[in-house]
């Protein structure tokens, strides 16, 4: 099987090698993002984001909420992620909500992606996240019974505004794990 960096498309680098210190640093951006992403993803179409042909559609455009919640565009994410109608859709729809600060509606659509892939994938990877922080309830919950999106989504409501939070850290860092996963999915489910 090819390696998901081998099948996205020069174009999808490009957009994912942009102001890459800063990108996806923000639990709950406010204002606009990134403008050089924005200007380059307005030209983006599914059949931009791999080197082959794109075998299921819907996994391509989840591509493309992806790359435009990467660089804090959540209104573009949306409008792509509520077009899509299944769990991956319902995913990347629930990561938007977390991210705007709707932590309710995150729940919700983190509810009807429950049994995701993905979800399985961050129950077995957070914990090289979590392994290096002190034990703390908040901490705790995000593993009851595998990885809990609805811990994931109280945890980032509690630090999100809290820049010097213990936990604030491994928050980012956990948020840029699931986005990845996710992303690594649908590369792969794109493709066929």
């Amino acid at each position: 099987m090819a390696q998901v960096d081998d099948i996205l498309s020069p174009f999808v680098r490009k957009v994912l090698g942009i102001n890459i210190e800063a990108a996806y640093t923000r639990l709950v951006p406010t204002g606009d993002g990134n403008p050089q992403a924005r200007e380059i993803l307005t030209t983006a179409t599914p059949d931009t984001v791999l080197v082959q042909p794109v075998t299921r559609l819907d996994d391509a455009k989840a591509l493309l909420a992806g790359l435009w919640l990467w660089h804090d565009w959540l209104g573009e994410s949306h409008t792509i992620s509520q077009g899509i109608i299944s769990p991956t859709g319902s995913f990347w729809h629930a990561i938007m909500h977390r991210r705007e600060g709707d932590f309710s509606n995150s729940k919700y659509w983190y509810a009807r992606c429950a049994g995701h892939p993905v979800l399985q994938v961050m129950a077995a990877q957070s914990p090289g996240v979590l392994n290096s922080q002190a034990p703390h309830k908040s901490l705790l919950r995000l593993m009851q019974g595998g990885w809990s999106p609805n811990a994931f989504v109280d945890l980032v409501e509690e630090v999100h505004d809290q820049p010097t939070d213990a936990h604030r850290a491994a928050a980012v860092s956990l948020q840029q794990l699931e986005w990845r996963l996710l992303f690594d999915h649908c590369s792969r489910a794109a493709g066929g």
